[in-house]
């Protein structure tokens, strides 16, 4: 089984139990074998600009204390992401050692749906504003390779749209929740 760990850039910098885990990684009764730790970092912790979070340039720093490699990749570059992600794995199967990829990357949104980034950071985000979505990027890139066509491209979003409105058509049947076998130990009711 490989271990793999999603974290946000600030969960991962400042939430002590990272630090603590870390730690205890290569215990001989705890160990994993190594887990790959993927961050999410989007650049900001909910409104906190990272100067202002944390004393090192980097949220995946605290990685350093087991002298983890620290992969840091431009999210919006997938070929780049796949082919580090395949790099960690395989540092991980050789090695047995933690591996952290740090995804650099961007919030287009604030938040949470409740957040307007650009009361915090308009700067960034008129920049993020200004950004070609990823998949609209990769998309040029594959069409004009000549890899895909537009017309498959088309219909591969059209395929993923309607399987996401079917599953939320099923969504709403479902009355009960069978949540039982979720559960170790369930209780009555």
């Amino acid at each position: 089984v490989m271990s793999i760990l999603l974290h946000g850039d600030a969960a991962f910098a400042g939430q002590g139990v990272v630090y603590e885990t870390f730690h205890l990684s290569d215990l001989p009764s705890y160990t994993t074998n190594g887990t790959i730790h993927v961050v999410v970092n989007n650049q900001i912790g909910f409104t906190t600009d990272p100067r202002m979070a944390r004393s090192s340039p980097y949220p995946t720093d605290v990685a350093r204390v087991v002298n983890a490699p620290i992969f840091h990749v431009n999210a919006d570059d997938p070929e780049a992401v796949m082919y580090v992600c395949s790099v960690a794995a395989e540092w991980r199967n050789t090695f047995n050692k933690d591996v952290v990829v740090d995804l650099v990357c961007y919030r287009r949104r604030g938040h949470n749906e409740m957040d307007e980034p650009m009361f915090t950071q308009p700067l960034m985000y008129k920049q993020i504003h200004k950004q070609v979505p990823v998949l609209k990027k990769y998309a040029d890139k594959l069409i004009a390779d000549g890899t895909v066509t537009l017309q498959e491209f088309e219909e591969e979003i059209a395929k993923y749209d309607r399987i996401c409105e079917e599953a939320y058509t099923r969504s709403k049947d479902n009355k009960i929740l069978h949540i039982k076998h979720w559960l170790d130990s369930p209780w009555p009711g």
